[in-house]
């Protein structure tokens, strides 16, 4: 079974807490990417940003995305799984909290981030499909 590490998309590149969701929106049309993980100044993980995120809790709202930071958006505890975790953990963890991508960790250090694409490339088609319906639900 396949590892996080092995079907992972390598080097994700954080926003910092106390960037603007602006600059956030920016990075993400740069790097063509819909998520970001949040970091702070101490590089630790706070959270995942979505292009979502930015619509619904931003823009819809009529909030100002120059002077709202992205340390704001991403509140609670990050769902994450290891760098040495299986496919199934994986999926187990993508059902369970219904979400498409998940932050990799090696320790407390971002190494990469798995999407719903990258596992449905590394595993049969039952798995994938199971996980696609409980996210759905």
């Amino acid at each position: 079974m396949p590892t996080a590490r092995e079907i992972m998309t390598p080097g994700a590149e954080c926003i910092a807490a106390d960037a603007s969701v602006s600059e956030a929106a920016e990075k993400m049309a740069s790097l063509d990417v819909g998520s970001l993980p949040v970091c702070g100044s101490d590089e630790r993980l706070r959270g995942m940003l979505t292009d979502r995120d930015i619509v619904v809790k931003v823009l819809a709202i009529g909030k100002d995305p120059d002077s709202c930071r992205t340390g704001e958006l991403a509140r609670g505890r990050p769902v994450t799984v290891g760098a040495d975790d299986d496919a199934r953990e994986i999926l187990r963890t993508m059902a369970a909290y219904k979400v498409r991508r998940l932050p990799v960790l090696d320790g407390h250090r971002l190494v990469g981030v798995v999407a719903l694409a990258d596992v449905a490339r590394a595993l049969p088609d039952a798995p994938v499909g199971d996980l696609m319906s409980a996210i759905a639900s």
